[in-house]
């Protein structure tokens, strides 16, 4: 039965169990505590990597990039193989204690162990992304289209509230560490990231308990399920192509969220290497960021009820836009503020509002909702993929502020693409014979 409380409050503690990676790992303490390990012997930050000499932050860059395109070949996959097989559940908790392991791992990563901070970091990513496939694809199974906003925008905001809690402890060890025994800055992050795998790994256990795989009717599927899943792939991939509104929406989020991905995961390097903000200064930006990304998830969500999905979208992609043009010309702490504080009220918007629009128009009648989501998932990871390796590869020969001014295209490419697809209101979609 669709609309269980129980259930429904049990899928959004999952965005409150693995919120924690995306802020403290890859947006907050993580990559200033890279910035400042993946050093030279000298302290430089040009490092020697797999026979490369690279600049640490666009090895930062390029190791989000190879998480996403592994994940982006995997998802699609797997997703098909647990909609054949009814083993949605399995596949989303193994990638969740692969993530949260790898977060542990990452409490021994220090100037003489780059390669173990490199890869835990890498294989922490695809078990965050790896999971988010199947716990989206739980949306369309436990609540009606009415309220697919709503309850995408509340588990946004779980996961943002979540985050900050457990951000705020660990910023309590990093300023003021003689309530913890005068401990070192260095050892705080560390800590921090063992605090991010075991809230991630306990919080997860709700959502394990409470949401359930939809029961697979013919016996035979649990025989070849793998080669099976292969057909399912085939299957749902021959109907994404006969579908135009689905075409058309996953090329415009390819675009846009090119560019929000990338601000997300590289925002915080282009803080510490380009501005040279105070460590501190930073954690606490994206602190003020995430509270503000719980007010815009609400706002945005208010306002496709009243302009329709895709317009809100096209709002908050030309918002971003205007972020990007003026991030190119940001140089002082103030500035930086600022602009953190635009880009965590549309952040919510975007991340919610894309979920349940991708939710809204599939097929009404689609069973194979995780194979379907795991199409989304691949765009948006072959995105963040090309989104973060251009940034890098930017970085690396013409410096990181003239990385902002491909984003301001892709935004740009966006709202175009966006502007192309109807309302979804009065746009019924329906499987092709």
């Amino acid at each position: 039965m669709k609309n269980n409380p129980k259930i429904l409050n049990a899928w959004c503690m999952y965005d409150w169990a693995n919120s924690v990676h995306a802020l403290v790992i890859v947006s907050s303490i993580f990559p200033i505590y890279f910035s400042n390990t993946a050093v030279n012997a000298q302290g430089g930050e040009i490092v020697e990597f797999l026979g490369f000499n690279i600049k640490n932050s666009a090895l930062f860059s390029l190791t989000v990039s190879a998480a996403f395109l592994l994940i982006a070949f995997l998802s699609p996959v797997f997703g098909a193989i647990a909609d054949y097989s009814g083993r949605k559940k399995l596949f989303m908790k193994g990638f969740v204690y692969l993530g949260s392991v790898c977060c542990l791992l990452l409490y021994f990563f220090n100037r003489d162990h780059l390669y173990l901070g490199v890869f835990a970091f890498m294989f922490s990513l695809i078990g965050w992304s790896g999971s988010i496939v199947f716990y989206n694809a739980y949306l369309p199974e436990i609540a009606t289209e009415d309220r697919f906003d709503k309850l995408s925008a509340r588990g946004f905001t779980m996961g943002y509230i979540g985050s900050v809690l457990l951000l705020i402890f660990n910023l309590t060890m990093l300023t003021m560490p003689q309530w913890y025994g005068g401990i070192s800055s260095g050892t705080a992050c560390k800590i921090s990231f063992l605090t991010v795998g075991i809230w991630w790994l306990g919080f997860a256990q709700i959502p394990f308990h409470y949401l359930e795989d939809k029961k697979v009717s013919n016996g035979e599927r649990n025989k070849d399920w793998i080669w099976n899943g292969f057909k399912e792939l085939k299957k749902v991939f021959a109907q994404l192509k006969q579908i135009p509104i689905l075409k058309r929406f996953l090329l415009a989020f390819f675009f846009y969220n090119m560019g929000a991905q990338t601000v997300m995961y590289l925002g915080t390097i282009f803080g510490s290497s380009e501005l040279h903000l105070p460590d501190n200064s930073l954690i606490v930006t994206i602190l003020l960021l995430q509270i503000l990304a719980i007010f815009g998830a609400y706002v945005f969500a208010n306002l496709s009820a009243k302009l329709g999905n895709t317009k809100a979208l096209m709002l908050i992609a030309g918002v971003w836009v205007v972020i990007c043009i003026c991030a190119y010309f940001v140089y002082t702490e103030i500035e930086f503020y600022v602009l953190a504080s635009a880009i965590g009220l549309v952040m919510g918007g975007i991340q919610s509002l894309s979920r349940s629009t991708y939710a809204k128009l599939l097929p009404e009648e689609t069973t194979d909702t995780a194979s379907y989501f795991s199409f989304y998932d691949v765009t948006d990871k072959i995105s963040t993929f090309l989104g973060t390796s251009i940034f890098g590869l930017v970085d690396q020969a013409f410096g990181m502020r003239n990385s902002i001014l491909v984003l301001v295209l892709v935004f740009f490419a966006g709202v175009l693409m966006l502007s192309k697809i109807p309302s979804q209101k009065t746009y019924k979609v329906v499987l092709p014979a």
